[in-house]
């Protein structure tokens, strides 16, 4: 008998739904109203445009009128026929509307009428007009129908503004209509939740708070014969038979809780490391989700996760949850060794450093423990993340009070690092497989233009060269005309055969290198092979390697740099300037002609700087230009602080 109960209850539930139907109806009810409020006023909005769009062609109209009188005045005969072909078209517009625009001349009769008087004017004065187009111009006569003839387009103006000033009025007042309506739906529906929904999700949130605080006793009122009536009959079976469960179960089951909740919390953890690294995209976003996730699990008061460059020379913060923004700032990139965070790869190991201990030392770096102090923490845990023996980031746990890690929480941590590890070891091979298909996609391009394009410029720099020795073997009286057209035909084919060149370059420009000096140094003796122009190159300060990725698209931003210089500066020097920290910024200058303010604003003409600005923005970077006539130019790059996470991914490599 008690099996069947739970059977009865559903299908008298499947056939009794008055709860569901009161709230279907009421939110019916007011879904038609909305749709009825919503489609009068997009009527009115739509007459309302159709209006403006008519008073737009009537004042169109009215300077054509103005326009075919100046016409017929100054004996424009050949301008005659067209300008009458323009205010033909204006008034057949005005007649049959135009839906695509809107456009429509009211349908009431006061619009409709000074349109047809409109139309009836202009047919006459078309006639007399023509006639006197081709007769001698009456200017006075013609300026007096000019004026009456716009008089009466006024009228018509007049008649739509009026029809259209109803019509707005009628609009504001259907919103304040439907603003009304709205907040009689949102009061209408807050009484009917409160009255079906909320007091008896109460009265059962009452029962399952004395049922969570250990008493079995707890009933509802299971009077009523709604969805929520037949919910609190099962509650209160469930109570019953929870009752005679926990008579018989209690014991057994205290035994087995500590023991089971610890290892389901572990496995929760892990679970959700796994999940975290299934969603994130990012090296920066799975940094995040993790630093948030680590700090629960530890029961921390903040944790920072950090990602080690393929030498361990430095850690940089990717991810934060409630690290005071001080020592965010200050610890966003920690050589190794210098604090207690970032541990050399050599002895790195799951440990816990007591501030307390510290009080008055300081490491040997830059990074003052005392930082931590001040910011309240009184222990850190540090989580080394290791990938195939290589230390490839650290997580570091903060405590407001003394911590120590038994063997379990040693184990839970280095299992979370290791997840950590095979997520980032996933993100940097996604990168570099997108990185590998760029260059061989760049390649083939490459291919393409040296054996197309390039082939055929060196073809005609050598049919040219063979031109000019034929024509200097001519006789003596030769045209002069044609050896400077073959002279400035071999011109812009070496310029062609130079670009073409250049390009190749850039296309097969790759860098997997750490440093980025030497990529920069090796481009700026092209540039000298190129040019046989003289570059200077200073390197100043010590940052944070540029990503692979990064070092590419600042490489192109500067070879499209000289480039311009080559083709446009008339300059004797470039100088390149790198200032590594606190955040990169590549500064290009030259001595040449310079540039105007129009030359400087970005444009379809520009091509060059247009490519130079959608590089730097693929990286987060800024780019200006600084130039004036005759005093050089100068290109300057500034990186972020945070580099993109595709180069910090790729980097791990």
């Amino acid at each position: 008998m008690t099996e069947n109960r739970p059977q009865t209850s559903r299908a008298t539930l499947r056939k009794r739904r008055p709860l569901a139907a009161k709230i279907g109806a009421i939110g019916c009810l007011l879904l038609a109203l909305a749709l009825g409020a919503i489609g009068l006023t997009l009527w009115l909005t739509w007459q309302l445009e159709g209006g403006a769009a008519a008073v737009n062609e009537a004042g169109r109209m009215r300077m054509q009128t103005w326009r075919l009188a100046q016409t017929i005045s100054a004996g424009d005969t050949p301008m005659l026929a067209p300008r009458l072909e323009q205010l033909d078209k204006s008034v057949a517009l005005l007649q049959r509307g135009d839906p695509a625009r809107p456009l429509a001349v009211p349908s009431q009769p006061a619009s409709i009428a000074a349109l047809a008087t409109v139309q009836q004017e202009w047919t006459q004065l078309r006639r007399r007009w023509q006639q006197e187009g081709t007769g001698a111009p009456q200017t006075a006569q013609v300026a007096d129908e000019a004026t009456a003839f716009v008089a009466t387009i006024d009228r018509l103006v007049d008649a739509i503004e009026h029809q259209s000033a109803r019509w707005t009025m009628l609009l504001n007042s259907a919103q304040f209509a439907m603003m009304a309506l709205a907040i009689s739906a949102a009061i209408t529906l807050l009484y009917a939740a409160q009255l079906l929904v909320f007091n008896p999700l109460e009265r059962l949130q009452d029962g399952l708070s004395r049922i969570e605080g250990g008493d079995l006793t707890a009933r509802v009122d299971a009077s009523g014969d709604d969805e929520f009536g037949i919910v609190a009959q099962g509650f209160n079976r469930m109570a019953v038979r929870l009752q005679d469960l926990y008579a018989s179960l209690e014991r057994r089951v205290q035994e087995k809780t500590e023991h089971l909740e610890a290892e389901r919390a572990r496995l929760a953890a892990l679970y959700e490391a796994t999940a975290c690294a299934a969603r994130a995209d990012t090296l920066p976003a799975l940094a995040q989700e993790f630093a948030v996730h680590m700090r629960g699990v530890a029961r921390a008061d903040a944790c920072a996760v950090r990602w080690s460059d393929e030498h361990n020379r430095r850690y940089v913060l990717l991810g934060s949850d409630r690290l005071p923004a001080e020592l965010t700032e200050a610890e966003h990139c920690v050589p190794s060794g210098d604090c207690f965070c970032g541990q050399p790869q050599g002895d790195a190991h799951t440990q816990v450093f007591p501030l307390a201990d510290l009080r008055g030392q300081r490491p040997s770096g830059r990074i003052d423990a005392r930082l931590c102090q001040r910011a309240g923490f009184a222990s850190v845990v540090s989580v080394p993340v290791r990938l195939h023996e290589r230390m490839v980031g650290e997580i570091d746990l903060f405590y407001r009070t003394p911590r120590a890690l038994d063997q379990d929480d040693r184990a839970l941590f280095d299992a979370l690092a290791c997840h950590l590890a095979g997520a980032m070891e996933a993100q940097r091979a996604d990168a570099l497989q997108r990185e590998a298909a760029v260059a061989e996609e760049r390649g083939l391009l490459a291919r393409e233009l040296h054996d197309s394009i390039a082939q055929g410029l060196a073809f005609l720099k050598i049919q040219a060269s063979l031109l000019r020795d034929a024509v200097g073997r001519e006789p003596a009286g030769q045209s002069p005309r044609v050896k400077d057209t073959l002279s400035e035909l071999d011109v812009g084919i070496r310029e062609s055969l130079s670009d073409v060149r250049e390009l190749l370059l850039h296309f097969r420009t790759r860098t997997n290198a750490e440093d980025f000096a030497p990529a920069l140094r090796t481009t700026l003796t092209k540039f000298e092979h190129q040019t046989g122009m003289p570059t200077e190159l200073h390197i100043a300060d010590e940052g944070m390697a540029l990503p692979p990725d990064v070092q590419i698209q600042v490489l192109h931003v500067v070879q499209e740099a000289l480039s311009n210089v080559r083709k446009h500066a008339a300059a004797r020097t470039v100088q390149v300037e790198v200032q590594q920290s606190p955040q990169w910024v590549i500064e290009v200058r030259d001595d040449g002609c310079g540039m105007s303010a129009d030359d400087q604003t970005p444009d379809e003409t520009h091509v060059g700087m247009r490519i130079m600005r959608e590089r730097a923005a693929s990286i987060g970077a800024a780019l200006s230009f600084t130039s004036a006539p005759g005093a050089g130019t100068r290109v300057r790059l500034t990186l972020p602080r945070a580099l993109p996470a595709s180069g910090l991914v790729a980097e791990t490599a």
